[in-house]
């Protein structure tokens, strides 16, 4: 068996996968040190998990209380968010890799730290497991120098500062997904809580609406989105830098809108704030799809993924009307699969290393 591990700011999230690459179990702890949650499969129960050591302990020990032996486990997969400009493919866990991805944490500081704390638990509870990780800004590595690099003094582009994109292991699932079908041109949206679009041509990214950080592109359900960088440095002169960061990260986006990062609420609602919060998020998403269209020279269909890409169809169609002007498109809506596409990044360097031993 193969277990995906997907280890957050305050929950951690697992799924279990036979070596046929099925399903067959997934859980959750969410509300890491206060009024912590376990979710199995469909059975939700209140625990105690005062850090992501007992979080983890309390989903293994779920997972061998429904008959599965930990020590069936082949593999472990990890989610792990930045690889900066090295890690630019799966890859299994070494010291060196490990070293690398702790190099990265100045880029993610909200996301590698977490990420690491997963694969070291995994590591203390299971020591010879292999362990491997898929990295969310690798599908971008392919994006041309022109796409990533900021027209910053070189001392500064050296630091590691340049666009690099996220959500690529769902951008990676969804090419996966089109198999020998997959458009030319795809202009493809991830739209969650997290919200960004990339531009894939022969099934490579050419460019995202992300940058440096995931707080860049579209609105999004508690990200800002787009922002002047005189803006921020004035509210960080006023507020500080954590509180700017806080409120441009967990406050703003639609929650800041309209009070909610809840798309079907907001489309429920009637009121001006949410209407309007509404709009914004389906405009932003539309124009930076020009830019996208643009960076592929052309489109050939347009994909949805991600909670509010296949949940929400008025959203769906909102864009699509401001993208009207380019004609009749294919439009697709793929169900996300991170976690499969995880399981299967771990299938194929497990099976690697066993032809490359056998």
């Amino acid at each position: 068996m193969i277990l995906v591990v997907n280890a957050g700011s305050s929950s951690i999230k697992i799924e279990l996968f036979s070596m046929q690459l099925e399903p067959v179990l997934s859980g959750s702890v969410s509300g890491i040190g206060d009024a912590a949650r376990l979710r199995l499969g469909s059975a939700q129960e209140r625990v105690k998990a005062a850090d992501h050591d007992a979080a983890l302990d309390c989903l293994l020990a779920g997972i061998e209380a429904r008959g599965h032996a930990l020590s069936d486990l082949s593999a472990a997969g990890h989610r792990v968010v930045h690889g900066g400009a090295e890690l630019t493919a799966p890859c299994r866990l070494t010291r060196d890799v490990l070293n690398q991805i702790k190099a990265c944490i100045p880029l993610a500081p909200l996301h590698n730290p977490h990420n690491l704390t997963g694969i070291a638990i995994l590591s203390d509870r299971l020591p010879d497991l292999p362990q491997f990780a898929s990295f969310d800004t690798a599908f971008h590595a392919t994006n041309p120098d022109v796409a990533t690099t900021y027209a910053l003094p070189v001392q500064e582009r050296d630091k590691g500062i340049r666009r690099y994109g996220f959500h690529g292991i769902s951008y990676a699932s969804m090419v996966e997904h089109f198999g020998a079908a997959l458009p030319s041109r795809l202009l493809a949206l991830h739209l969650g809580n997290g919200a960004s679009l990339c531009a894939i041509r022969d099934g490579q990214s050419v460019a995202s609406s992300m940058g440096y950080s995931p707080l860049a592109g579209l609105t999004m359900g508690t990200r800002s989105g787009e922002i002047d960088g005189m803006a921020v440095l004035r509210m960080a002169q006023e507020l500080g830098p954590e509180e700017t960061d806080r409120l441009l990260n967990n406050e703003s986006g639609l929650t800041g809108l309209a009070g909610t990062n809840d798309m079907a609420q907001l489309l429920a609602r009637s009121d001006d704030a949410a209407r309007f919060a509404v709009d914004h998020f389906c405009y932003w998403a539309a124009r930076h799809a020009g830019s996208a269209i643009v960076a592929m020279g052309g489109v050939d269909a347009i994909a949805f993924t991600g909670g509010i890409g296949e949940n929400a169809a008025p959203v769906r169609d909102q864009i699509m009307q401001h993208l009207a002007f380019l004609g009749p498109l294919p439009m697709h809506v793929i169900p996300a699969d991170e976690e499969g596409c995880i399981a299967r990044d771990t299938k194929r360097l497990l099976d690697a290393h066993a032809r490359s031993i056998g």
